[in-house]
């Protein structure tokens, strides 16, 4: 696989107008310096999405993305960079640099065996059509199986013959070698005669990322075969755990649909589910999700559907997965699981009740860590002191498998959270007296204890004194004061074009506001404020703009009044943007360190308390001695509350 340098992909996007790359896609039109269009990411009525050919991007205010056209080729035609940048430079004229040494010869050998493999598809399917294929074909009807899938799938038919194949491929110029090498013939390690790998069996094409076949799978109609199900071996073209049956397929209808693939245990489910109208099936090749198989669902959807029988195998399944994937989790990338009636596979499911009850599991389906949650609750008792710190200390360990560090703190908070619930009484059991028999839930020996008496793991956190404080700006206000600085001096926007567009706000009319602030002024960057405020007015923001320009709290900063030079409104919105941020991050703070006492233990506090003082660079004496369990934590909060004033001082102003 070649590598692309900077310069390349440089060149390659000074080639390409991003409009017209975009276009083929997004209907766009054209405003002022940029073009317009509804978000391909989600549905909307009003256009928040622009390209701007001049800077080489495009921009989703509905959903925050952001990129050139290798990135817009990846995000909705679910590409792989390597993908994307290869259609480009075609459609650009670019040759694509110069392959590493040997390349070409592997390359060359593996063009020949997806030919060989190519050659075997099509003998496989003319045999299905053919007399000694007639029963193969009755096979296909009795499981539902229509002409159109048939094709759509190039499921075929592999004869009983010990040499049909063989002999067929030979004919046609393929080397014995090339066939072995492909893994469609089997060579014995005595030095005997090769012959077909795939006797007596339905066949099914597997497609590599060209749309090529690289391998099959076979089903055999022989009751008595030692395989019901047989796969091509590893070969140069082939590894079974970096593939997914029918995912070029899938990753298109994923993104034309935009929902998330769902991933069924064999080929016989997606072509069912393919036929009742859900095409974002996929398959793994008989084995348990790997590693490679997870990024490629990661590529396409950030949460895709593993479906699994209902049963104790299919709850097994779905527990092999957690495991594999818990690692691996990254922000926003999880896996939800959806289970079918006991018995029923999507194939059965789909042919008694049709795509609808398909569609109702789908709908029921449970994020990872309710999985998870429930799998460790039901694996031991929790009828003693002992068993409900294993289950603790189980958590702990799974959590400390998952290498992001964001997402270890975001499980640590979580099953912290959730162990402290489910082990505390609920308050109207507070007066049940203590002991056995005031057990009111077999699932929750603590409940109906006094409270203070129930199983703890934690000691809650305690917000910092700061965030409370009477006079504190509130989080719309704060803002507010962004959107209306771009509102009231539009030149703003120029000089602070970045901070803009990563600003996150929380509050809907606020973000919808500054979505219609930005299209305006990149239609007419000329536009004073009281022409964009008269264009505002007409809009769906209307609402949120009456409100900020109508508050009195805003009113009261100098750098917000009209006659403000804009020197003095961008240091303004600076001070305004260092304590938005900061509040952020105070948040994030507090369940933060909730979460390092549950996945490092309870003297995570002194360490917590530590690192922090250390990154605000407020190292504070320790007026207690050397009393560090329980002040750790307050004198951290106390230094974050110097930080906060101080930049509130300076945003006030």
């Amino acid at each position: 696989m070649p590598r692309f340098t900077p310069d390349f992909l440089d060149e390659l996007k000074a080639r390409l107008r991003p409009s017209t790359v975009i276009g083929r896609y997004v209907k766009l039109k054209k405003q002022g310096n940029e073009w317009a269009g509804l978000s391909p990411f989600t549905k909307e009525k009003t256009p928040s999405f622009f390209v701007n050919d001049q800077k080489g991007f495009y921009h989703c205010f509905s959903s925050g993305k952001h990129g050139d056209v290798i990135a817009f080729l990846q995000e909705t035609q679910r590409l792989s960079f390597h993908e994307a940048v290869e259609r480009l430079a075609e459609e650009a004229g670019l040759p694509l640099p110069a392959e590493r040494p040997g390349e070409a010869e592997r390359a060359e050998k593996a063009k020949g065996l997806a030919e060989t493999c190519a050659a075997a598809g099509k003998y496989y399917a003319d045999m299905l059509r053919r007399a000694d294929g007639r029963h193969a074909r009755d096979y296909l009807r009795e499981r539902g199986v229509t002409d159109a899938q048939i094709d759509a799938f190039a499921i075929g038919y592999a004869p009983a013959g010990r040499n049909a194949l063989k002999d067929a491929l030979i004919n046609k110029g393929f080397s014995e070698e090339t066939l072995i090498e492909a893994g469609l013939l089997i060579k014995p390690d005595d030095g005997g005669e090769s012959y077909d790998r795939f006797r007596n069996r339905i066949m099914f094409p597997i497609l590599g990322n060209r749309d090529r076949v690289i391998a099959f799978g076979g089903r055999a109609l022989d009751p008595d075969a030692r395989a019901k199900y047989l796969n091509s071996p590893e070969t140069p073209l082939f590894h079974k755990g970096s593939v997914l049956y029918n995912f070029t397929r899938a990753r298109q209808a994923a993104a034309e649909d935009k929902a998330a693939l769902i991933v069924c245990e064999g080929y016989m489910d997606v072509i069912a589910l393919w036929g009742a109208g859900v095409r974002r099936a996929v398959a793994p090749l008989g084995t348990a999700l790997t590693e490679s198989q997870l990024a490629l669902l990661w590529r396409v959807s950030d949460e895709p559907v593993l479906c699994f029988d209902g049963d104790k195998a299919g709850l097994g399944a779905a527990h092999r997965a957690i495991d594999r994937a818990l690692p691996m989790l990254k922000p926003g990338k999880s896996l939800s699981f959806a289970f079918l009636p006991q018995g029923q596979d999507p194939d059965d499911l789909v042919r008694a009740a049709g795509a609808a009850a398909f569609e109702n599991v789908l709908a029921e389906a449970e994020p990872l860590v309710d999985v998870l949650w429930e799998r460790e609750k039901a694996a031991r008792p929790l009828d003693t002191p002992e068993r409900r710190a294993a289950l603790k200390a189980h958590l702990r360990e799974l959590v400390k498998t998952i290498e992001d560090r964001d997402v270890l703190g975001a499980y640590g908070a979580e099953l912290a959270a959730r162990l402290d619930a489910y082990f505390s009484p609920p308050a109207r059991d507070r007066q049940t007296p203590f002991g056995p028999s005031a057990r009111t839930d077999d699932r929750n020996p603590f409940r109906g204890r006094p409270k203070g008496q129930g199983f703890r793991f934690i000691e809650p956190a305690r917000p910092s004194p700061g965030l409370k404080r009477r006079g504190a700006p509130s989080q719309w206000t704060r803002e507010a004061v962004l959107v209306l600085a771009a509102v009231s001096h539009p030149r703003l926007l120029e000089r602070q074009e970045p901070a803009f567009f990563d600003l996150d706000l929380a509050d809907a009319g606020l973000k919808a506001l500054l979505a219609e602030v930005i299209s305006a002024f990149s239609a007419d960057p000329g536009l004073d404020s009281a022409e964009l405020k008269s264009h505002l007015s007409q809009t769906g923001a209307a609402g949120s703009l009456e409100r900020i320009l109508g508050d009195p709290e805003l009113s009261k900063h100098r750098f917000l009044r009209p006659e403000a030079e804009i020197d003095e409104v961008e240091q303004g919105f600076k001070n305004a943007l260092a304590l938005h941020l900061f509040e952020s991050t105070l948040k994030q703070e507090v369940a933060r360190s909730a979460s390092q006492i549950f996945t490092e233990g309870d003297e995570a506090w002194k360490a917590a308390a530590a690192a922090r003082q250390e990154t605000v660079n407020l190292n504070r004496p320790n007026e207690a001695g050397d009393q560090e369990g329980e002040d750790g934590p307050r004198r951290f909060e106390d230094a974050l509350e110097q930080m906060r004033q101080s930049v509130e001082k300076k945003f006030n102003r």
